[in-house]
Formats: structure tokens, C-alpha cells, sequence
């Protein structure tokens, strides 16, 4: 909560007596912890950084919520696999033993999406600096062999989406703001100079993320949305429907409201579930289906 607190206000706190107070203080220099007394009227203690990580003291929970962040880490594409691994067998080699069962029991595989190009611990440290401390991000963007393109960027946030790191950022250049993918991402030193934070557009970085890989205005919702009747039990399309509604009709069919960033990307969407379709609304994805039809007879003509 605090590095400095006053002894009688501790005594006070943890409701035990100041003697109480100072025999647990040497107890905790003994574990390593760097604590110093202050002089003066209101005098007590001050917790210091130290130059080793002292004992580290977590309760159930926090074991927990340490090897599910640990093991999700692989998914994450930060370059730091190795170094997650081995953070977690350190970690379980100081737990007692009742704590390191529960550990051991935690064991999953992440599908949290595809996972990405692996990112230089060094990018994700700069550019999280970078947002942190609200100064200019200068940078090289693109993928070889094409020529990176020069950019300067005031950086705002910093997220993850389907297994890829992503800064969010306003283009000084171009005066507008920018999705850049940060494997794309060679920076350069120094820093440029402070400065102020803006509103991002939708208000959050979730919702500025949503819209851009969504194509619409609108986070909320995708640009088309369309509605077909499937020749399946709901039972058997929910599994993959993704932000799709589904609703029972009986008899084994089910009706799928879904939508895409295109009519196309949609009509290919409700293709996979392999089944007769009608009632196909709007017009437009009637239509979409119709052009993916053709595609797929002149791909299976003999000779193609």
C-alpha cells in the first residue's frame, strides 16, 4: 500500500502491540526484505527496494492466478516462453508442498486464438515505456522485403487480439490513428518529446480495436449481418457460432443471425457447417452466395 508507515499507525493497522511490531520487522530483514527505521516525531519504518528479490509469500489464489498468467503466456507471442517456464519451475520449487500440488493439478492448454509471429521482448518493454511515459514513438513499419515505411506516433495503447500484439497509436504524418502490429515494428532511439493523451475514438481501446477489424463504425456490430435456416440441430451449430444468435426451430433445424466484414466473408462463414440453407436474408447474401457458387464450379472443372 505504502513504503513508509509510522509504527504506532502499524501497531494500530494490524492491531498488535509496537513490540509486536519491531520483532516482525527483524524477522523480515532476516528474509531479506531491505526495511529502515525513520527518525523523528511520527519515526517507523521504510520499505526499500532491494538489490536481490526477497522470498516471495503468495496465498492460494495468487498461486493460481500466477500459473494460469505463467502457461498463457506461450499463447501470447511476447518472445518470453522460455523465460515463463522457467519463472514457473522457480516458483514451484519454493512452494510448500500443499501449494505446490494445487500448482502441479493446473495444468491446460490456452486457445485464447491463433497465435502470432513471436515479439522481441525488447519491442514489447520499448513500447510499453513509450505509452507509459506519453513520449513520440519513432519506428520502421513493414515486413521484408517491401521497404519499411518511416513512422512517427503518439502511442496510446498497447493490446492483444487473436494472438498478436497490437499499439494504438495517433500518426503525426498523417494526422489520423493507426492499428499497428508490433512484430511489424523496428524502433528507433530516442524517444521523441511528451505529449498529451487524446480521446481515443469509441472511447476505449476495445471498442477502437473492434471496430477496426469489424469495419464498421459501430463496434457493437458487423457491417453485414445477415440471417440463414440450417438443416441442423441448434445443439450442433452453437458450438460454432462465434457472436452469432441461434434459436431452435425444432423438427432438426435452427435458424443463425451472424455477421462478417463482408457479404462475402459471410456467405463463406455459413458454408462451413455443411448442410442445407434457406430463407437466406438479406438479398445481398443471397447474392454472395451466388458468386461463391460460380467460383467453386470453375474451380472444379477438370484441367483448372
Amino acid at each position: 500500500m505504502r513504503r513508509d508507515w509510522p509504527g504506532t499507525l502499524l501497531a494500530e493497522r494490524l492491531e498488535i502491540t509496537p513490540r509486536t511490531v519491531r520483532r516482525d520487522i527483524d524477522r523480515l530483514r532476516d528474509l531479506g526484505y531491505s526495511i529502515r527505521a525513520t527518525m523523528g516525531p511520527d519515526g517507523g519504518y521504510r520499505l526499500d527496494a532491494g538489490e536481490e528479490l526477497p522470498p516471495l509469500l503468495f496465498d492460494d489464489e495468487q498461486v493460481i492466478a500466477l500459473a494460469v498468467a505463467l502457461q498463457a503466456s506461450s499463447t501470447m507471442g511476447a518472445g518470453t516462453e522460455e523465460a515463463a517456464l522457467r519463472a514457473l519451475t522457480t516458483v514451484r520449487q519454493v512452494m510448500p508442498s500443499r501449494l505446490r500440488h494445487r500448482l502441479d493439478a493446473l495444468q491446460f492448454t490456452a486457445m485464447t486464438g491463433t497465435r502470432g509471429p513471436s515479439l522481441s521482448p525488447a519491442t514489447l518493454v520499448g513500447i510499453s515505456a513509450a505509452v507509459r511515459a506519453r513520449e513520440v514513438l519513432r519506428f520502421d513499419y513493414g515486413d521484408a522485403p517491401e521497404p519499411p515505411s518511416p513512422r512517427r506516433v503518439e502511442p496510446h495503447h498497447l493490446v492483444t487480439h487473436t494472438g498478436r500484439w497490437y499499439l494504438i497509436a495517433w500518426d503525426l504524418d498523417r494526422e489520423d490513428w493507426r492499428l499497428f502490429r508490433a512484430d511489424r515494428m523496428t524502433l528507433k532511439t530516442p524517444t521523441g518529446p511528451r505529449f498529451p493523451l487524446r480521446e481515443i475514438p469509441g472511447g476505449s481501446a476495445h471498442e477502437f480495436v473492434a471496430r477496426r477489424f469489424r469495419g464498421s463504425d459501430d463496434g457493437s456490430r458487423w457491417p453485414c449481418v445477415g440471417t440463414v435456416i440450417l438443416g441442423l440441430p441448434a445443439r450442433d451449430v452453437l458450438p460454432f457460432a462465434g457472436d452469432g444468435t441461434v434459436v431452435d426451430l425444432g423438427d432438426g433445424r435452427c435458424s443463425l443471425t451472424s455477421g462478417a466484414w463482408s457479404w462475402g466473408a459471410l456467405a463463406a462463414t455459413l458454408l462451413q457447417f455443411e448442410t442445407d440453407l434457406a430463407d437466406v436474408e438479406p438479398p445481398e447474401l443471397g447474392a454472395a452466395f451466388a458468386v461463391l457458387a460460380t467460383r467453386a464450379v470453375k474451380a472444379s472443372a477438370p484441367g483448372n
